[in-house]
């Protein structure tokens, strides 16, 4: 029998990484595969999940365990499930992109109905969402956890062209194999870094991506070469003061070019150019070469609950920043990069508001108050070299908020391992599970 990983009594304050290694030591039980795909075998359940990304398969593990498996479903099209911050060091050669996803099928839990479907439509007021096979599905919990949209076709001259070389972005898994093409083909000019004027979930992973290929033409001969713009529409390099002080170093010892409140709205990938506003000076464009270019895409909300009345103004789903409640809809929640959450879009402020969710629901099933509040814990493991991290962990109020007694602004190989090898074993063998 598997042991109950992800029911362990979890303290916010106590920092994410440590409740993760606490589990580590547990036994972690074989993967089982799931085979209960179905077209809406029932149209009620008890709990319904959207979206099988980290937040709805770690809510569908622990809601089988309140409820019974067969009284949960989670909708979802995809067939792979992924692991998507590890992407960061596919994009700079470090890891394989195989080793990024799994069959959908081997992660969601074993028992929890899995309707293959895309929702097109969720109806709040009568309790059901429907589906694009025309199904009808009823629920008496409804967990909103459907991530965050990718818009490329924002910026014009996008998708179309990643057709070309020279150009990456490590935030599709169609595209972060082409920024390592990018960064091997690499000769002489500009490598140029973007981050948009939307929010993006993992947001160090912008200019992660600029220190990796840093280190890598320094690695290959090619740094001299090499003039390396970060251009973001931010007016900082980071939102905690800690960790931008100890990046603004890096950043002057590498001699790197940070250009602040620029965002990219065209690539004309035929001629290799890049356009950028300016967005003190809105209508003010500059049009800059490259020999590399890495985007991050605008992003948004899911275009079906833009139009939904779970949506706030934003279009992201409405909930309680203490409870992930949502603030109409008493049975209905959220969790993840799809909520107005005020704090980062990371997987590991999934994993911590996961088990606040998971208290708030078993409150509201027994008509209890919710006592529990998440506290906007996020980590951002900031990659800075193919062997250094700086572990940027935080919440609500962009106060450092660290697990580990030593300072963590401070590059370190030992929590490069932990990035590149810890966290993954874990997501799978104890978030997950």
């Amino acid at each position: 029998m598997m042991a109950p990983l992800v029911s362990v009594a979890f303290s916010p304050r106590a920092g994410l990484l440590a409740h993760f290694l606490r589990l580590g030591t547990q036994q972690t039980g074989s993967l089982q595969l799931h085979t209960g795909v179905s077209y809406a075998a029932k149209n009620y359940y008890e709990v319904l999940v959207l979206g099988g990304g980290s937040g709805g398969i770690t809510m569908a593990t622990r809601m089988k365990r309140k409820v019974g498996a067969e009284n949960v479903a989670i909708i979802e099209p995809s067939e792979r499930h992924f692991y998507q911050p590890i992407w960061t060091l596919v994009g700079a050669g470090a890891k394989q992109l195989s080793l990024s996803g799994r069959p959908m099928a081997s992660v969601i839990p074993s028992g929890v109905e899995w309707v293959k479907a895309t929702v097109v439509e969720l109806n709040p007021d009568k309790n059901c969402v429907y589906t694009d096979n025309n199904k009808e599905i009823s629920y008496k919990y409804l967990i909103i956890a459907l991530g965050i949209q990718l818009d490329y076709e924002k910026i014009k001259g996008l998708p179309e062209g990643f057709a070309h070389p020279k150009i990456g972005s490590n935030y599709s898994v169609k595209t972060v194999e082409k920024t390592w093409k990018a960064l091997q083909d690499f000769k002489e000019g500009n490598a140029i870094f973007t981050f948009p004027n939307t929010p993006v979930k993992c947001a160090g992973a912008p200019q992660k991506i600029m220190y990796l290929a840093e280190a890598y033409f320094r690695k290959t001969g090619k740094r001299s070469k090499a003039n390396i713009i970060f251009n973001t529409s931010l007016g900082v390099i980071f939102g905690v003061k800690k960790y931008a002080d100890a990046l603004q170093e890096i950043i002057q010892e590498r001699n790197l070019t940070v250009n602040y409140k620029q965002n990219l709205i065209e690539v004309r990938a035929d001629k290799q150019e890049a356009v950028f506003e300016n967005l003190d000076k809105p209508g003010e464009t500059r049009v800059i070469p490259y020999e590399m270019l890495h985007v991050t895409p605008p992003m948004s909300s899911p275009d079906v609950l833009k139009r939904s009345p779970v949506a706030d103004a934003a279009g992201w789903v409405d909930v309680d920043k203490d409870t992930l409640q949502h603030k109409k809809y008493p049975n209905v929640f959220g969790i993840g990069d799809c909520t107005n959450l005020p704090t980062s879009k990371t997987a590991a402020a999934v994993a911590a508001q996961s088990g606040i969710l998971d208290r708030t629901i078993s409150q509201i099933m027994k008509n209890q108050t919710p006592m529990k509040k998440y506290d906007g814990y996020t980590s951002c493991p900031l990659v800075t070299g193919y062997n250094r991290v700086i572990l940027a962990e935080f919440d609500y109020s962009a106060q450092p908020l660290e697990t580990f007694p030593f300072d963590q602004s401070k590059e370190r190989l030992s929590m490069f391992f932990m990035k590149a090898d810890l966290m993954p074993f874990l997501y799978w063998n104890v978030m997950l599970r």
